[in-house]
Formats: structure tokens, C-alpha cells, sequence
């Protein structure tokens, strides 16, 4: 079995230009495991459509509890084996005795799959606090310890990052949405324990979804200020359908700007809106989500940012879109050109001709 390189060795290599203006950036993209075969089959197909955009690695979550932890780890093998993407494994210790955890990272191990998101996960579903299994891991941090006392340096390991704060940490969402701000005792207190994964072991931290490039790029000097030097991938959730951004922030108690929020509201569908006239105006919104993510993404470069990391959806076409327009793929690429732009796609320390040959 071929062993994928490290995502910290990768983003530290000289990218070279595949296209016109790539070379000022990286990017990565990651996916959720469908809850259906014919879902698994089109996510499979849409990774080959989208492999000929270079993402440097993708991301596949894991479940509460380890609830699809077998689908996750076909989800990686698949990813590397037939695509030749590297792929990055979310690992939750959320009800996750220690023998569970183990026995994934055996098997990851063993399936040639060196990068491992370390996280405490979010509660099952019907349980609204998260709570620890009594053989497991009270938190990330544990987590992190573990696989570095138990497998040394094999791993890379990335980690969550919050720049808001951590959303449990954010007791009154209405009054957040004021100003953006916690306390100071709570925004160092969450400065101090992300600082503690990365001496505990971390490699490279990727963030929560935000709105507001100004609130990640000071995050990020602060983060800097505090001795944290890891990589940090700013974490880019474009807004596709109007309800899913209402979900999705509320679940994240994501801070939106007045004026941000403003706008989405004036372009959002009508709700008495049907047939050809409803797709026509949900495509319109989703064009402005794919216009107000290329924004923050032009800002997010400017202020020093290096990589992208997208919360695809396991949709590729917004991705794909924004992309397009910061220049980074080609303009005419499409479901047919793909293919020919897959074939143009670089080599990580010989890994995809590995891959290719085994």
C-alpha cells in the first residue's frame, strides 16, 4: 500500500503554476459521507470531475460516535487509490471509546492514509450537549496526545480552529450578532487551548466557516501573536440556498455583518416563488453567494492567506465557480474538459505516479 506524503510537507513545497495566477495559492476541498449508495456513487463521480482543478488534499468527516467510520475509511482508500487525491480523515472522539480510535488509526495506517483531522466532534443526534464516553477522550486535545504518544511522527494532524470562538462558548447568538465580540477572558481562554493542541502535536490548523475576512485575518495575528506558527487554512463555506445559510450559521453561531445580512435578505428567493420561475431566482442567489465568496476569498489572499479550504457540500459547481473566478482554473473547464485537466495533474513527492503504478 502507497503511503500518502503529509499535507505539512506538501504546503510547504513550491507550488508550481498548472494555470495562469495558481501559483499564488493552494486549496483543498472537503466532503461528508452520503447517507445512500446512489449518493456515495455521484460524490464518486463528482471527484473525478473535480480532480483536474488540483485541490492539494480533501477532507472526508466522520460521524458522532464512529456512527460512519466505516464509509469514512472507504471514502479515504477510494479517494487515494482511485482518484489520486491525498485524503485527510476526520477522526471525532465524540462517544469513541479508546480501542474505536485505535483501531482507526490502525487502519488508516495500514491503507497508506498519513493525515488525520483531530477533533472532539458534535453530539448525536437528539443529544444536545456533548458528552465524554467513559473509556474515550474529554476533548481534542486528548486526542491529539494520544496519537502522537502512540504513533510519533507517522501522522500529520490537523485540528479545528475557531477565529469567532468556539460556537458553545457563545451563550446569547441574537446579542453576538451585534458586534461579533465575546469576552476577552473567553476569546484567550480559546486562544490559550487551541495553542495547547499545537504544542500537544498539531501540524496545521483549518477553521471554522466565517464571513468576515477581517475577523479571520485578525485571528490569525493574534494566533501568530500567541506563538501559534502552524499553517492555518481559512475555512470557506460559499452560500449555495438561502435556508442552508440560515442553518448552517445558527448551528455555528456564525457572525454576519448588518450590511452582509442586509443583502442576502434583499436577494433571497421569494417564497411564493414556483416552478421554472423559483429555479430561475434560486440559481440568481446562488450566483451571489458564488460573487460574495470570491470576494472574501480576493480578501483573505490579500491579507496573507495561502490556502483555501472549502466546505464543498459534496456539490462541486460553487467551488468550481469561485475558483474560476479568482483565476485559478481554467475558464473553460467543465464536466468534459475534466478529464483532459486531470491529466495535467501534479505529482506530490512522486505519490499520484505511485499510486498509478501500484
Amino acid at each position: 500500500m502507497t503511503t500518502a506524503p503529509k499535507i505539512s510537507s506538501v504546503l510547504a513545497e513550491p507550488r508550481e503554476s498548472k494555470y495562469d495566477n495558481s501559483e499564488k495559492a493552494t486549496w483543498s476541498f472537503e466532503f461528508f459521507p452520503p447517507k445512500t449508495d446512489a449518493g456515495v456513487a455521484n460524490l464518486d463521480a463528482r471527484l473525478g470531475r473535480m480532480r483536474g482543478m488540483h485541490p492539494e488534499f480533501v477532507d472526508y468527516t466522520w460521524g458522532a460516535g464512529g456512527s460512519t467510520s466505516e464509509l469514512t475509511m472507504e471514502l479515504c482508500k477510494t479517494a487515494q487509490t482511485k482518484h489520486n487525491y491525498i485524503a485527510n480523515m476526520h477522526l471525532t472522539c465524540t462517544n469513541m471509546e479508546v480501542g474505536k480510535v485505535q483501531t482507526a488509526l490502525e487502519e488508516a495506517k495500514k491503507n497508506g492514509i498519513r493525515n488525520i483531522v483531530a477533533l472532539r466532534g458534535d453530539p448525536p443526534v437528539g443529544q444536545k450537549e456533548w458528552k465524554a464516553c467513559d473509556t474515550g477522550f474529554k476533548c481534542a486535545l486528548d486526542l491529539v496526545k494520544y496519537i502522537r504518544k502512540n504513533y510519533g511522527d507517522f501522522f500529520c494532524i490537523s485540528i479545528a480552529g475557531y477565529p469567532e470562538c468556539h460556537p458553545d462558548k457563545i451563550e446569547n447568538y441574537e446579542e453576538y450578532l451585534k458586534n461579533g465580540k465575546v469576552s476577552d477572558e473567553i476569546y484567550k481562554a480559546e486562544m490559550d487551548y487551541l495553542k495547547a493542541k499545537v504544542d500537544a502535536g498539531a501540524d496545521l490548523i483549518i477553521s471554522q466557516m466565517f464571513y468576515d475576512a477581517d475577523v479571520f485575518l485578525n485571528w490569525v495575528k493574534d494566533c501568530r501573536a500567541a506563538g501559534i506558527t502552524v499553517p492555518i487554512l481559512p475555512g470557506i463555506l460559499p452560500i449555495q440556498a438561502y435556508a442552508g445559510f440560515k442553518k448552517m450559521t445558527g448551528f455555528c453561531k456564525t457572525y454576519v455583518s448588518p450590511e452582509m445580512l442586509a443583502k442576502i435578505e434583499e436577494k433571497k428567493p421569494a417564497d411564493n416563488l414556483e416552478g421554472q420561475a423559483k429555479k430561475d431566482a434560486d440559481e440568481a442567489f446562488k450566483q451571489f453567494g458564488t460573487e460574495l465568496a470570491t470576494d472574501m476569498c480576493r480578501k483573505l489572499l490579500a491579507g496573507g492567506a495561502k490556502h483555501l479550504h472549502f466546505y464543498c457540500l459534496n456539490m462541486d459547481q460553487v467551488t468550481k465557480d469561485v475558483l474560476k473566478n479568482l483565476g485559478f482554473v481554467p475558464a473553460d473547464y467543465d464536466d468534459e474538459t475534466s478529464v483532459k485537466y486531470a491529466e495535467a495533474v501534479s505529482d506530490h513527492r512522486g505519490f499520484v505516479k505511485a499510486v498509478q503504478a501500484a
